[in-house]
């Protein structure tokens, strides 16, 4: 039986290629990960437009999370951070609990997921880096500030085309821009942007932790599966069952 320990579920931005490959390479043995795509209108990865797809995802939500929960998986989860900027806190938990009822599955988000991996961490003041333009990184820092997070330093990739073409030295590059001494932890947002193989590297570099939004959300979800998994190589966070 495929996920003879547990299912988990993804539901993923249209245009983005990066979701898939990361959680392939973090599932455990004896999990399967299953996706399906939410829908969007416009041009995927740009700058222009983003709030728009964010908000079409939004609405297709509770077909794509009803398709997934088809397959019985133990957690879906919403693999998108800038959704979670978009809703803001109340929208956002209200979210959460609709498609749960709706589903009977438990529904976890990106963000959610990062806020669960700093608190297991012990971290208050945080890092944030980012993909996005200055307004969306703006909100996103507005989001986990609501939080009760204390965000001391912030940095964001300039040049930005597509976030789907970025790359692994660039989110190596931005997260340690966005480093400062008092900061405990880095956080990279954006699930497009690739950043498992960075990880470790910029963990050992800068002496503190590092998650980023892929990483937090596959944590989480084997966490809220009852599924203990250390791993090497992918940061700290992973070494936490």
């Amino acid at each position: 039986m495929m996920g003879w320990r547990a299912r988990i579920g993804f539901l993923v931005p249209p245009g983005n290629p990066t979701v898939e490959p990361e959680m392939s390479e973090l599932a455990p043995p004896g999990v399967s990960v299953h996706f399906n795509r939410m829908s969007a209108t416009g041009l995927a990865g740009t700058h222009a437009g983003q709030e728009e797809r964010n908000r079409s995802q939004i609405a297709s939500l509770d077909d794509a999370t009803r398709l997934l929960a088809m397959i019985s998986p133990q957690v879906i989860v919403m693999a998108h951070t800038a959704t979670s900027y978009t809703l803001g806190r109340q929208a956002e938990a209200e979210l959460v609990r609709r498609q749960e009822a709706a589903s009977g599955t438990r529904f976890v988000t990106a963000f959610g997921s990062v806020l669960q991996a700093l608190d297991c961490l012990g971290v208050r003041r945080v890092a944030y880096a980012t993909p996005y333009d200055a307004e969306l990184t703006e909100q996103g820092r507005t989001h986990l500030t609501l939080h009760g997070l204390d965000v001391v330093g912030v940095a964001r990739l300039e040049g930005v085309r597509n976030i789907y073409e970025e790359t692994t030295e660039r989110a190596y590059a931005v997260g340690r821009l966005a480093d400062r001494p008092e900061a405990e932890a880095v956080f990279l947002s954006g699930t497009g942007m690739p950043t498992l193989a960075m990880l470790q590297v910029l963990e050992d570099d800068l002496g503190k932790p590092v998650i980023s939004a892929a990483s937090a959300m596959m944590w989480n979800a084997l966490r809220v599966a009852g599924i203990k998994s250390p791993r090497q190589g992918y940061g700290r966070l992973f070494l936490q069952t």
